[in-house]
């Protein structure tokens, strides 16, 4: 790896991002045009057929927010047309051949310009449906590889994953690529195009009984957990993120290509300010239910590892592993974590959890102060046993009583069947993370860093090392606030 002034790496090049209007996506974005001003352009793909409809997309959903505040406060007046002049958003949609470009002068153009590629456009719910995710993680991942080897300037294509790719391994998890038809379980190959056929097939029979759009999602849903379980991954999201890698690594040929598998992505640690946050991630969810008084039992291993790394290191890494593998053509994967360098535990949570709202608590609706105490850890025998006892016992009564009260139960027990029915389905879909066992290497990364300081990076700049992070006051002075603040409704 050769290095030197990532800055002067960026000056005058031309970046296309996917994904934008994500988390991820906005703090680049902004990381980008605050250290390097002099950056040729940014090219932003906002999903729309409609260019009017992705500029006003790009400045609601990307410039209004208060991420760009310090850059505002930097340039003054001269914000927007600093961005005029420095960005443009393009209609288009990465589940289409030619990213869905549908204005053929800007796509020759794009193609002459583009130095660098960051493709971070996913969908992440777990549970997706399985035709959505299939075009957006899978295909998306094989049309942006496609564009970018058709970029005559092209030096680096970053790929933004997920660790969790991993599905429920346990131990050292090694920053591996993986092999096009490979699955977790090793009980049957993987057929990308067999698995779209499936999705084809199950879509015209249930059109065929003109299923209502409800129920296509919900069976869509199920059909993409049940066809993820079947090859070794836990939910929908990740068992299409993967193949979207083996597409990738297949389809490359010389295209110079980069993996980054971030864990559990928080809120930024000091860039532009700290504690900035948005959307509702896996521990966030947990932190609000706590600070609200709803959480007071908790799945999981009390001394198990919560691997976590606030977003702009996470950027960071992404910014200098670009500048590292510029016109490379090795197969890098990166893992963006903590768990191995600066572990951080369950127990550790919940005790800062505590003690932030111990002092600051959150007011209820009628502005009195919810008072919060210790959760209770439950592991899994002790956690099923609390679902059997608290929801499957309950319904099995009211099930008995309805067929002698039956007007009067039918509902009561439908809505109790109907929470029993999410509540195992957030069980299952959280299962595999509430329990995981797994420490993610981070080798790639750590050489990564060390020829960064070596190779003369501005590391003041462009921070990533997990060690630095003091994680009582990462959290009770930096995430919790930014929770508060950003997230609490």
């Amino acid at each position: 790896m050769e290095f030197g002034s990532v800055k002067h790496f960026l000056k005058g090049k031309t970046i296309l991002v996917t994904g934008a209007t994500g988390f991820l996506g906005k703090i680049f974005v902004e990381k980008i045009l605050r250290v390097q001003p002099d950056v040729k352009k940014l090219y932003l793909l906002l999903r729309t057929s409609i260019p009017c409809s992705a500029t006003e997309r790009m400045h609601n959903e990307i410039f209004g927010k208060d991420l760009f505040k310090v850059l505002r406060e930097q340039l003054g007046g001269d914000f927007v047309s600093f961005i005029s002049d420095k960005v443009i958003a393009v209609a288009g949609d990465v589940s289409s051949e030619n990213l869905g470009i549908r204005d053929v002068n800007l796509r020759k153009e794009m193609l002459k310009e583009i130095d660098i590629v960051l493709h971070s456009a996913a969908s992440t719910k777990f549970d997706e449906r399985f035709d959505v995710a299939m075009r957006i993680n899978t295909m998306g991942a094989f049309n942006v590889v496609n564009f970018a080897k058709n970029c005559t300037k092209i030096e680096i294509l970053l790929h933004v994953s997920t660790a969790y790719v991993c599905g429920e391994t346990e131990g050292l998890i090694l920053e591996e690529s993986f092999q096009m038809g490979q699955t977790l379980n090793g009980f049957s190959k993987l057929d990308i195009d067999f698995e779209k056929k499936l999705i084809e097939q199950k879509l015209s029979e249930l059109q065929t009984h003109n299923s209502k759009e409800e129920t296509i999602t919900s069976m869509m849903r199920n059909f993409g957990l049940e066809r993820a379980k079947e090859h070794g991954w836990p939910n929908t999201y990740v068992f299409t993120k993967a193949m979207g890698e083996m597409l990738m690594g297949h389809t490359k040929e010389n295209l110079p290509v980069v993996i980054l598998r971030p864990t559990i992505v928080t809120s930024t640690y000091k860039e532009p300010f700290p504690g900035w946050i948005e959307g509702v991630r896996t521990i966030d969810s947990f932190a609000i239910a706590y600070g609200k008084r709803k959480l007071t039992r908790f799945p999981g291993v009390i001394n198990a590892v919560i691997d976590v790394m606030p977003a702009d290191m996470v950027v960071n890494a992404i910014i200098v592993a670009m500048v590292a593998n510029a016109n490379q053509c090795y197969d890098n994967i990166y893992h963006v974590g903590s768990s191995k360098r600066n572990p951080l535990r369950y127990m550790n949570l919940l005790d800062y959890g505590y003690k932030y709202f111990t002092e600051k608590p959150y007011m209820d609706k009628d502005g009195k102060p919810i008072k919060v105490g210790r959760v209770t850890f439950l592991d899994m025998a002790s956690f099923q046993r609390y679902m059997f006892i608290h929801f499957l016992l309950p319904l099995k009564g009211l099930k008995l009583l309805n067929t002698i009260f039956c007007q009067y139960f039918q509902k009561m027990y439908l809505d109790n069947n109907r929470k029993i029915q999410i509540a195992m389905r957030l069980v299952n879909l959280y299962r595999p993370y509430l329990f995981f066992s797994g420490v993610f290497d981070d080798m790639n990364m750590e050489e990564l860093r060390m020829a960064a300081m070596e190779g003369g990076v501005e590391m003041d700049l462009f921070y990533f090392d997990p060690k630095m992070i003091d994680w009582e006051d990462y959290f009770i002075n930096i995430h919790v606030p930014g929770i508060v603040k950003y997230l609490f409704k």
